[in-house]
């Protein structure tokens, strides 16, 4: 309890007067008070917060009940606060602006007074948790099982969640070394690794947002064209041919661009307000396909495939996986005859494929224990326009006439694992959303670490289990059914969900259309800040900002670039050129750890106690592993662009002095070599004239 009190008489002092206020704060001043270490006093090792002691005494929103206490232990907060603080959840980049009223010109930390102050869970491990899961999951996680198999596709989400992981790791380092500056991600960086990589990272980082934007509108218009509303498609799709698919994404990708911009120009506190909805539509759809795994146990969907012999055919034009009916006790040919036949029965020209093989119908979602999991261990590639057929599924062979036959269910790309690589790991990036708005968190040096990594260890068993329970539940042909043609125009993983594949088709939809927008958020801020270091000259326009603060210019650029990735029009051709810019940041976040620690730079003295330089070493190399994995021509043109970004800061405005570990290199180059220069006289080869100027 603290023992500094002031005693007056009651009597005679007036409760109002305000001259008595001004000596009662002289007296308490001239005593040292007990004061509890704030989370970002100095560089001292914050105080462990609980949930029992708080480090901020925000009476708004605690309760009031044991005020005689309030000093040594706060009341439990009540339900009333954790429904403000949900209402209050934010995944916006924190951006220039909120940087520049934290910190004065000098670099010292102004005194704010700001609202509820964020803790671990809303301010980091939600945000975190609402980036990193997404499109992929809903859209591609299933594809990518069925093609690559169980233990491929465990390989692939192992080696991405690792590498996001150790890097998590050394950006818990960069947050403990010091106070945390507000600003967001790229302050946290760029004033570890200097102007020159700072802005390098910054523009990988900011492209690979953008490009996000580009990714989470292309996935948000395919769940609507083929799930949602497929008759809404202006250009017809023909089965194999992704043009007109292509096409509609573009079209309608474009609108939608316009309508997130317009909603982000508009206001940001609309995005805000909407945040804690799109991530309950994660949440829930992830619930329903676990729900769906255990109903699949007990009672597996009625969900049915066709198949001619080994081959998959289309749910579409169809009523009956049948060649013929009986109907009034006449043999009548079916809807799926007439697609393979030319005339009667008597006197028909069918396919030969189609005569020689027999009509079976199997089910698309067998169950849990089903046994299925055998048959998906291992990968079933395919080229271009292939057949997805069924393994071990008797069939008799004849002349290929599947051209001549729009039904199959045909391959769109060729696959091959280093291609589903680079498709997969945009589902593992995000891990920076909860140091973007590291100004809000109330203790961001415990709550940055312990959040990023609890975020990505969650993830990574969410999407390790859907690897193995997709495996288990889910006939290999509707896994590799990219588009759900064989099972109706259904998602894959929709058709697993529980209650209702509904639930699995708008939760992706909404999920999707909010990552899109927070992207669009994000993304200017990023650009804003970087414009507003002055770092690269060519850039300070897009430093400019409506008199809100908002980045308007940077929107525009952010736009354009997105309406690029859109442009491109296929989710697969956009998700391996965001994954290099993610893993060129990640790789010089690592970077600048390992060499910071190695060179023992004085100030590079992180408390995080997990962290060794191997383990960045390890980070950096993965990344760059995954880069050349993934796509070697798009990584050789991202490392080329990142040199060139650095070169261009180096000569035209690395005129910033921010204390980084890269000019510490150059300081422990040069004493290193002033030092070996002294263990023994020069000859007289190596010896050089020293002029004195006066």
């Amino acid at each position: 309890m603290p023992t500094n009190f002031t005693v007056l008489p009651v009597e005679d002092t007036p409760l109002s007067n305000p001259d008595y206020d001004g000596e009662i704060m002289k007296e308490e001043d001239k005593e040292e008070p007990y004061t509890a270490a704030g989370p970002n006093s100095g560089d001292e090792t914050p105080r462990e917060t609980s949930s029992l002691i708080s480090t901020d005494h925000d009476d708004s929103i605690y309760g009031k009940n044991m005020a005689l206490y309030e000093d040594e232990m706060d009341s439990t907060p009540m339900v009333s606060s954790l429904l403000n603080k949900l209402a209050n959840y934010t995944n916006i980049t924190q951006g220039a602006v909120e940087h520049e009223e934290a910190e004065s010109e000098d670099g010292i930390q102004r005194v704010t007074v700001n609202g509820p102050q964020m803790g671990t869970f809303i301010g980091v491990f939600l945000p975190c948790m609402q980036n990193i899961l997404g499109v992929i999951l809903f859209l591609r996680l299933t594809w990518i099982v069925g093609t690559a198999g169980i233990v491929e596709s465990l390989a692939i989400v192992f080696m991405c969640c690792s590498c996001t992981m150790l890097t998590a790791i050394s950006m818990s380092a960069i947050a403990t070394n010091g106070v945390v500056p507000a600003g967001g991600s790229y302050y946290m960086i760029s004033r570890a690794l200097g102007p020159e990589f700072g802005g390098a990272v910054g523009l990988c980082f900011y492209l690979g947002t953008t490009f996000a934007g580009s990714m989470y509108i292309l996935g948000t218009m395919e769940i609507f064209l083929i799930y949602i509303m497929p008759n809404a498609a202006v250009f017809k799709t023909e089965p194999g041919e992704p043009t007109g698919m292509q096409n509609n994404m573009r079209i309608y990708g474009t609108c939608c661009l316009v309508i997130m911009t317009l909603v982000v120009f508009v206001g940001v506190k609309y995005v805000n307000k909407m945040a804690l909805v799109f991530l309950s539509c994660v949440m829930l759809s992830i619930m329903a396909i676990y729900a769906g795994v255990i109903q699949s146990a007990i009672k597996p969907p009625n969900s049915q495939i066709c198949l001619l012999g080994n081959r998959t055919l289309q749910n579409s034009g169809f009523d009956k996986c049948l060649k013929t009916d009986l109907i009034n006790n006449v043999t009548t040919p079916t809807q799926l005859w007439k697609l393979f036949c030319k005339g009667g029965i008597e006197n028909e020209t069918c396919d030969e494929y189609f005569t020689l093989n027999n009509l079976t119908e199997i089910q698309a979602v067998p169950g849990l224990l089903s046994g299925v999991i055998s048959d998906n261990m291992w990968g079933h590639y395919g080229q271009y326009k292939t057949i997805v057929e069924k393994e071990g599924q008797s069939s008799e062979r004849a002349s290929d006439n599947s051209n001549d036959v729009p039904i199959y269910v045909l391959n769109d790309i060729s696959t091959f694992f280093t291609l589903l690589v680079g498709i997969y790991f945009p589902s593992v990036t995000g891990i920076m959303a909860g140091s973007n708005r590291s100004g809000d968190l109330r203790d961001p040096q415990r709550s940055i670490p312990t959040g990023t990594i609890m975020a990505i260890a969650t993830t990574s068993i969410i999407y390790l289990s859907c690897v193995v329970l997709f495996g288990a539940c889910i006939e290999g042909v509707a896994l590799r059914d990219k588009y759900g043609e064989s099972v109706k125009g259904t998602l894959a993983v929709a058709t697993l969900a529980w209650p209702s594949s509904w639930v699995i088709v708008i939760g992706s939809f909404f999920s999707c259309c909010g990552a899109g927008l927070q992207s669009l958020t994000g993304a200017p801020r990023i650009l804003q800040a970087i414009a507003r270091d002055g770092i690269m000259p060519f850039l300070q326009v897009f430093g400019r900002s409506k008199p809100n603060g908002e980045p308007t210019w940077a929107l525009l650029l952010t736009a354009a670039i997105c309406e690029i990735g859109i442009l491109i029009g296929s989710l697969d051709h956009v998700a391996p050129i965001l994954s290099m810019f993610f893993l060129m940041c990640y790789l010089f976040v690592n970077l600048a750890c390992a060499v910071q620690t190695l060179l023992r730079t004085p100030n590079w003295r992180p408390r995080f106690k997990f962290y060794h330089w191997s383990l960045s070493f390890l980070g950096m190399s993965l990344s760059l592993s995954l880069m050349f994995v993934s796509s070697w021509y798009y990584a050789l043109v991202v490392i080329l662009f990142s040199g060139c970004i650095y070169k261009y800061i180096e000569y035209r405005g690395a005129e910033k002095e921010w204390g980084d570990g890269i000019r510490g290199l150059s300081l422990n180059a040069a004493q290193y070599a002033l030092i070996k220069l002294e263990e023994a006289p020069p000859h007289t080869k190596n010896w050089r004239p020293q002029l004195l100027v006066l």
